[in-house]
C-alpha cells in the first residue's frame, strides 16, 4: 500500500474497532511503517479511533520527528521500540480492551503467558502473550521492557506478536493491519472466555498437533 491507502487503512481499522467495541472513548493508538521512507505514521494523541480523520494522523520520520499532521500518540516511543525489535513488524495496534484490561487487574495465568492456551485459534493465530509490569502511559521504559522480550522469544524459536501491559492493555504488532487486528480480536475474546469459564487449556498433545499441522509457534 501507498501512503495515501495506509491512511485510509488506519482511519477503517480504528473505525471498525471503535464500533464493535474493542476501543473506546479516546484510548488506543494504532502505527503503521511507511515502506518507502523508512518512517512512520501514527494516530495524533488523544484521538478517538472510530473518527479519525487521514489527514490528521501524524507522519513522523526514520529518527522519530514529526513531519506533519497533529500531534503523534504519546506512545510512539514504544511503536519504534517495537519496529526496532521486530524488523517483520509492519504496524502496532494498542488498544485498552476491556477484557483484557480486567484480566491485569484480577491476575494473570502467568507472567510469560497471560492466558492459559485454551483454544486452537488462540494457540495458532495469537500465541504467547507476556505481560508487561506497570509503567505510566508514554514511559518510554516500557519500550525497553519489551524490545527485550521480543528478543527473548526469538532466542528461543518462539516469536511473540503481542504483549500485555498491566493496567493500560494490549499491544499487538503484524505484517498488516488486517492480520494485527484479527490478532487483537483473538486475544480479547480468549480473555473473554477465560475470564467467563476458567477452561482447562489444551493438553501437550493437542497443542503439538497444532504444531505439528499448522506450525504454531507455542
Amino acid at each position: 500500500m501507498n501512503e495515501a491507502e495506509l491512511r485510509e487503512e488506519i482511519c477503517r481499522v480504528g473505525r471498525s474497532l471503535y464500533q464493535r467495541h474493542y476501543v473506546h472513548a479516546s484510548a488506543g493508538n494504532i502505527s503503521v511503517r511507511l515502506p518507502q521512507s523508512g518512517g512512520y505514521l501514527i494516530t495524533p494523541t488523544d484521538a478517538c479511533l472510530g473518527y479519525l480523520n487521514v489527514n490528521s494522523i501524524a507522519k513522523v520520520d526514520v529518527n522519530g520527528h514529526q513531519i506533519s499532521g497533529d500531534r503523534a500518540s504519546k506512545t510512539f516511543a514504544l511503536h519504534r521500540a517495537i519496529y526496532a525489535a521486530d524488523p517483520t513488524a509492519q504496524c502496532v495496534i494498542h488498544t485498552h480492551s476491556t477484557h483484557l484490561v480486567a484480566l491485569t487487574l484480577g491476575g494473570v495465568w502467568h507472567q510469560e503467558d497471560v492466558l492459559p492456551p485454551i483454544t486452537p485459534y488462540f494457540v495458532m493465530k495469537v500465541g504467547h502473550v507476556p505481560f508487561i509490569p506497570y509503567c505510566r502511559p508514554g514511559d518510554p521504559k516500557v519500550g525497553e521492557i519489551i524490545s527485550q522480550k521480543i528478543r527473548e522469544m526469538q532466542a528461543v524459536n518462539t516469536p511473540i506478536r503481542a504483549v500485555l501491559l498491566d493496567r493500560l492493555g494490549p499491544n499487538v504488532w503484524h505484517q498488516n493491519l488486517s492480520q494485527a487486528s484479527a490478532v487483537l480480536e483473538e486475544l480479547e475474546e480468549t480473555a473473554r472466555l477465560y475470564l467467563m469459564v476458567k477452561p482447562i487449556p489444551l493438553s501437550e498433545t493437542q497443542i503439538q498437533e497444532l504444531r505439528d499441522h499448522f506450525d504454531a509457534k507455542w
